[in-house]
């Protein structure tokens, strides 16, 4: 039996697929990273992959003019969207597949950067995100966009300052504004990539968020292995 793909579209080294690659692993799949830096987006075949997935990164859709790649990941996911194929996205994930389901990306209220619960909607509570729930873990937040809730998707996760945090779509496709995937060994990765950003965002310091990871972090992650799995089942992968 061919083994399962999973592509990810990876934008920053550090910032990959986390607890998710464990379980797709596990699940017999062989996940591979297309580096946006490194990789020319036209020449990717997206509906190739079993399962596709957007990373996160420190840059907005609408960058587009100072980042070319930006508009190609747009195209790439807009025909991924239309064949209804399984699809993932976190952070610049997220809003990415927002944009491409035709969502305005833009500047949220606040940064939300650290570790807060999130607010599971009553659809989110009867989901497979139900795990992520205030009650069972906190979450890492580790953004300052946001986005309009995609026409024809179901909001499963808020937060007060920033209310679309989870969203699905078509059955298909499974959206994090916030981000289950971080592993507990990752997070010096992230200090150390987004310094300058941690730096320049009050009240958040490089301790503090070393601290919260190490005692959130191992529920987080438990917690969203739970979620990654029974979506993928829901999927049939």
């Amino acid at each position: 039996m061919p083994q399962k793909l999973a592509l990810a579209i990876r934008h920053v080294e550090f910032e990959d697929c986390g607890t998710l690659a464990e379980v797709l692993r596990g699940r017999g799949f062989q996940v591979r990273y297309a580096d946006v830096a490194r990789v020319d987006l036209r020449a990717v075949d997206p509906l190739a992959p079993d399962l596709l997935i957007g990373l996160g990164a420190p840059v907005g859709v609408y960058d587009v003019e100072l980042y070319p790649w930006i508009a190609q990941e747009l195209d790439l996911l807009e025909r991924r969207l239309a064949a209804e194929k399984p699809t993932l996205g976190f952070c610049l994930g997220a809003q990415m597949l927002a944009r491409a389901l035709g969502a305005r990306v833009y500047p949220g209220p606040v940064k939300e950067l650290g570790w807060k619960p999130l607010q599971l909607t009553p659809a989110g509570e009867r989901s497979v995100v139900a795990p992520l729930a205030a009650r069972h873990t906190s979450m890492l937040h580790w953004h300052g966009d946001t986005f309009d809730l995609p026409s024809g998707a179901t909001l499963l996760a808020s937060t007060a300052e920033v209310p679309h945090q989870i969203y699905e779509w078509g059955g298909r496709v499974l959206a994090f504004q916030c981000h289950p995937e971080i592993r507990v060994a990752d997070i010096e990765s992230w200090l150390i990539g987004h310094a300058c950003e941690i730096g320049s965002t009050a009240g958040v310091d490089v301790g503090g968020l070393r601290a919260d990871t190490a005692r959130l972090g191992p529920a987080l992650a438990e917690r969203a292995r739970s979620t990654f799995e029974s979506w993928l089942s829901a999927v049939g992968l």
